[in-house]
């Protein structure tokens, strides 16, 4: 950067464009502000949620923890457009899409989330390609296009040599590989997975999630 010119016996002021040279904080991916979700059993209210709020950055990895019974389930339905919170707002790539109608959320979730769960939600009977295929298929990806990047995305998980292998023909490690793969085929903005490992043995759970580490 060039030293402040002198002018007339004046000091000039650094030009607007030197600052936009200084490092600037992300805009969050994920804002949460204040949210609570209100169940009702009968007559009687039930609190699942007390004014949660977080800000998550672009590239973020974090852990949700908590005792069963705590709200985690109901915080990731809400992160993951599955559901609406009673009170707060909730921004998602700088959208409010707290007050969203339902087809709405299914459209926010299909553009812009990817699901990884416990259990692998696979198509028994179709091949490990055809399941990754099958978010595109709703959001109308031409049949070339979809071989093309659901081939790249379980490349990407190291599956490259199980295209065509049904599920029953693959570990739990794989399906759930398959699974992820599915995932992030849409190249989601945000990818929420709810307990990924909870059916896979202590090896294959640190494989799965040094996947996750690997690709963040």
């Amino acid at each position: 950067m060039r030293p402040p010119r002198a002018t007339g016996g004046t000091v000039a002021p650094f030009s607007s464009a030197a600052e936009v040279l200084l490092p600037q904080t992300p805009a969050p991916l994920l804002r949460a502000d204040r949210i609570e979700k209100i169940y009702r059993s009968g007559d009687v209210p039930v609190a699942a949620l007390k004014g949660v709020s977080i800000d998550l950055l672009p590239g973020d990895f974090v852990a949700i923890m908590g005792a069963s019974g705590s709200g985690k389930s109901t915080f990731m339905n809400i992160m993951g457009c599955l559901d609406r919170p009673t009170a707060g707002s909730y921004l998602l790539d700088g959208q409010d899409v707290s007050r969203l109608s339902r087809d709405q959320l299914a459209g926010v979730r299909g553009r812009s989330i990817g699901f990884v769960f416990q259990g692998f939600n696979l198509l028994p009977r179709t091949s490990a390609i055809e399941n990754v295929e099958l978010p595109m298929l709703y959001q109308g990806v031409p049949a070339k296009e979809r071989r093309r990047r659901a081939t790249e995305a379980l490349e990407k998980v190291r599956l490259g040599a199980r295209l065509g292998h049904t599920p029953a023909q693959l570990s739990g490690g794989q399906q759930q590989r398959v699974a992820i793969a599915r995932a992030l085929v849409n190249h989601p903005k945000l990818l929420l997975a709810d307990e990924p490992t909870g059916n896979l043995d202590s090896a294959t759970s640190i494989e799965v999630m040094g996947i996750f580490q690997r690709l963040n």
